[in-house]
């Protein structure tokens, strides 16, 4: 395969060491659970893949904690220390505690998101490293893009860009399992930049994550304040993306008249591409989801909103085979530069979902979200 190369964006300064796996960050929990004065498990995982004085995030029966890790006396790597909880922190139990997620009343929207102007340059320079093995692909990286972002902190969120220490598995040669698996809590793929894909967020209808009523952000129901490339950044400092990344399309020559080059890879270790690739009848086309807005009124009471289905709530949505020509997952079997002996691939598309939400194949657990 030609593909071990392509992401070969910016490889500057690629001497910077990075820390703990995920079976390193394992390995620390274990030794630190019963072990008096040690840090929780929780508190190790959550800088598993980050450095000292970087900001973390968890979640503990009383909800979830923010603050920044360091290093414990007699702890082998770091873990978070609190400083404060988080403004979206889990439900309190058993009366008082930290605040609970976001209480939203919100039903309807009226259009896309509202966007930040991108007008910010890179806090660092872009590193990020593709080497396949035998069995891997090892993907590491910093998460920081050579393009443009908005302004961060922005009225919508309230964090800032930080360099990540991202160090993901996927599959070297992936397989179709025959059925289908939610990304919901996961990453969905990391793009050839090193900045992640993650389309979901963490507000539901009521602040109640139970509720099934998780609002889409990619509307602008709520102002989430995502930038230009539909990007906005994670309490941890992470800048990830939720939609089209259009700075890098743009940097990656991305156009109507030529297949897609290669965008990422998703946790399956298949790759992503966007929007144009080789249609069956051998010509380059766009690529369409097969999903659509349902029709009709949401039920209403017993914790749910009412109001029309608009695509507010990922709910709002609905797969029909044959509305596009991509599976639930969006994707599909298409020859490649990259693979000209064909492959499943995944597309950015569009429309609703944009970025992926499932995955065809065996997900890496690097990808799992940790504290929500």
């Amino acid at each position: 395969m030609t593909a071990s190369n392509t992401m070969a964006l910016a490889l500057i300064g690629v001497g910077a060491a990075l820390t703990l796996t995920a079976l390193t960050a394992h390995a620390q929990a274990q030794r630190g659970e019963g072990r008096r004065g040690s840090p929780p498990a929780e508190a190790v995982n959550a800088c598993a893949a980050l450095q000292e004085n970087d900001t973390c995030s968890f979640d503990t029966p009383r909800g979830q904690v923010s603050g920044r890790c360091f290093a414990p006396p007699g702890h082998d790597g770091l873990a978070c220390r609190p400083t404060g909880r988080s403004s979206q922190s889990g439900p309190a139990r058993g009366g008082g505690g930290p605040r609970p997620l976001r209480r939203h009343t919100v039903i309807q929207s009226s259009g896309p998101a509202v966007l930040v102007p991108a007008t910010e340059q890179p806090i660092a320079l872009s590193i990020v490293t593709d080497d396949l093995g035998q069995k891997w692909r090892e993907i590491r990286a910093n998460g920081i893009a050579a393009h443009l972002t908005g302004q961060f902190p922005n009225s919508g969120n309230p964090h800032r860009i930080e360099t990540q220490r991202y160090d993901y598995r996927v599959p070297a040669a992936p397989r179709l399992t025959g059925s289908m698996q939610s990304a919901q809590r996961r990453v969905f793929g990391v793009a050839v930049n090193g900045v992640v894909f993650d389309p979901s967020a963490n507000e539901h209808y009521l602040g109640d994550r139970n509720s099934g009523w998780q609002y889409e952000p990619l509307r602008n129901a709520l102002n989430m304040g995502l930038d230009e490339n539909h990007a906005h950044v994670q309490p941890n400092g992470a800048y990830h993306y939720h939609g089209l990344p259009g700075m890098l399309l743009e940097e990656l020559d991305v156009r109507p008249d030529a297949h897609s080059p290669l965008v990422g890879w998703a946790a399956d270790g298949f790759p992503i591409y966007a929007l144009y690739g080789t249609g069956d009848d051998g010509g380059i086309s766009e690529f369409e989801s097969s999903y659509r807005v349902k029709d009709g009124a949401r039920p209403s009471g017993n914790g749910d909103p009412g109001g029309a289905y608009d695509g507010t709530f990922i709910r709002d949505y609905e797969f029909v085979a044959g509305l596009g020509n991509l599976d639930e997952c969006n994707g599909r079997f298409v020859r490649t530069p990259d693979f000209p002996d064909g492959t499943y691939a995944y597309f950015l598309t569009r429309r609703w979902p944009v970025v992926p939400r499932c995955y065809k194949g065996t997900p890496s657990p690097d990808f799992a979200r940790r504290g929500g």
